[in-house]
């Protein structure tokens, strides 16, 4: 991982302009004062000229701007923040989901338990930056990205993507970029050879190594929730409420095989958020090649690697949304809890309009609380254990983000009624991008073992995934593809063959 590593492995990275690399770190020169991403294809500087920082952020901070020649704002991001849950991993996927042009600083500090000035300390010491900092260095990205992928006039932009003035938005594009607002714009239009589409958001979404586009979209498919979702064998299409309002992505695969995202928001500040839980989304993050050569070392699961190199462990879009997901989800089949969520939208999902395909959003945590009782069906206990989450959801005494301390929100969601270790951990895996959680208890997992010819006693299986560390999620993910297909429906008086539980 590029955070432990050394200054020789580093540098032997950028020599070789190895792309897996790319956000990762950031290389400074100190003989030209830029940065550059580890695949820039300049010459390489001498190792005496270098100095390497984790983050963009750090290289603005000792005086450097980015390389003009290979953005490297525009390399995907740290696959660090999901590895890492300590406060740095925790605060940086909380800053990237835009925590702090909503709440400040003291707003982030108070998320993550620390004092602002302590986090600061804390963060400067981790990072080589601070939260503004940070923060400062998400809002240039986001410039580059409404400045790239829209038409949007220059001072739109500037507040759209979260500067106090027109003025501190220029002096921003400029420092980070080294180019102004629309000569940047005008040489990436340069580049693609074509404008963009007025009116419209569409952006690339950078990637490393494969991508199984196929698995993410099928996933998706299955679990389509009727009138917020819409999924095809190459795209996939949602609303989602943010804090300006109503939003809508769809995500696809173009003609080059790079993912893009189609968007439409309410307000256009929300677009960094958007763009954030899109690709937490698709894990777009994941270093693929460095987990797929792990799995490979154990010969069980190098014949699944091969049929499936670049699998991804879907996301959440939205956390909350997601425990209730998984809750109705739980000991039922995927056709069953997407019939029981479908339903659930179509009742007490709120009605948007000018969104391709949908005309929904999931319902809120509050009208969940209120009347999800009328709407869902099965045991009476079940039923009230998800309208007391919604309840804790809605009035904030039980907390779920993407910024949480994983042994904290384990915790707290099997204090909750109706809640066991297979949901806890399955949100936790879904929510906060852990790549080292396994469900043993899940029953398509044991199944996919058994078919791989792993152990398929939980015990058993268990001590085997130990072997997979700290890629027991992607194990998972392999799993859940290995379950033999289900044969075809009986005949009408012949004995059926149960489907698989549930992943919501």
């Amino acid at each position: 991982m590029s955070l432990a590593m050394t200054f020789d492995e580093r540098y032997r990275a950028i020599d070789s302009r190895d792309t897996r690399f790319d956000g990762q770190f950031v290389t400074a020169v100190r003989s030209t004062g830029i940065y550059c991403r580890p695949s820039c294809p300049a010459r390489t500087p001498k190792p005496s000229n270098v100095t390497f920082y984790p983050t963009s952020a750090a290289a603005h901070e000792a005086g450097y701007r980015a390389c003009k020649r290979c953005l490297p704002e525009a390399a995907p991001g740290s696959p660090q923040w999901n590895l890492r849950g300590d406060t740095a991993g925790r605060a940086m996927r909380l800053i990237a989901d835009g925590v702090v042009e909503r709440e400040g600083v003291p707003g982030l500090a108070r998320r993550l338990g620390y004092s602002p000035r302590h986090l600061t300390r804390l963060l400067s010491s981790e990072l080589g930056a601070g939260p503004l900092a940070l923060s400062r260095a998400h809002r240039a990205q986001t410039a580059r990205m409404l400045l790239v992928g829209t038409d949007m006039p220059a001072a739109d932009v500037a507040f759209s993507a979260g500067f106090a003035s027109v003025r501190q938005f220029n002096d921003t594009v400029r420092e980070v970029f080294g180019l102004a607002p629309l000569e940047l714009r005008a040489r990436r239009r340069a580049h693609s050879g074509s404008a963009v589409q007025p009116g419209a958001i569409d952006l690339v979404l950078p990637h490393r190594g494969p991508l199984d586009s196929t698995g993410l979209f099928a996933w998706m498919s299955a679990r389509a929730v009727s009138g917020a979702e819409v999924a095809t064998e190459r795209s996939f299409a949602r609303t989602l409420r943010l804090a300006g309002g109503p939003a809508w992505f769809e995500l696809r695969i173009d003609a080059s095989e790079r993912v893009r995202m189609r968007a439409r928001l309410t307000n256009l500040r929300d677009l960094s958020t958007l763009v954030t839980r899109a690709r937490r989304l698709f894990d777009l993050d994941a270093d693929p090649l460095a987990i797929d050569d792990a799995l490979s070392t154990r010969p069980e699961l190098a014949p699944l690697v091969r049929a499936v190199p670049g699998i991804r462990v879907p996301g959440a879009a939205d956390p909350h949304e997601m425990l209730i997901r998984a809750m109705v989800g739980q000991q039922i089949t995927v056709v069953a809890a997407r019939t029981a969520l479908s339903a659930l939208t179509a009742e007490l999902g709120e009605s948007v309009e000018g969104f391709e395909g949908t005309n929904l959003l999931f319902p809120s945590m509050q009208a969940i609380a209120e009347r999800g009782a009328d709407v869902l069906r099965g045991p009476a206990a079940r039923i009230r254990s998800i309208t007391g989450a919604a309840a804790a959801l809605a009035d904030g005494s039980l907390t779920l983000t993407s910024g949480d301390d994983a042994v904290a929100q384990r915790e707290a969601l099997l204090a909750m009624p109706g809640i066991g270790p297979w949901t806890a951990d399955y949100v936790r895996m879904r929510v906060l991008g852990d790549p080292d959680v396994f469900l043993p208890g899940d029953v398509a997992v044991r199944a996919g073992a058994a078919a791989a010819g792993i152990p398929s006693d939980p015990k058993a299986l268990t001590a085997w995934a130990a072997r997979t560390a700290p890629w027991r999620s992607y194990f998972t993910a392999h799993l859940w593809r290995a379950v033999p297909p289900k044969p075809p429906r009986a005949r009408r008086g012949a004995a059926s063959v149960p489907e698989k539980e549930a992943i919501a």
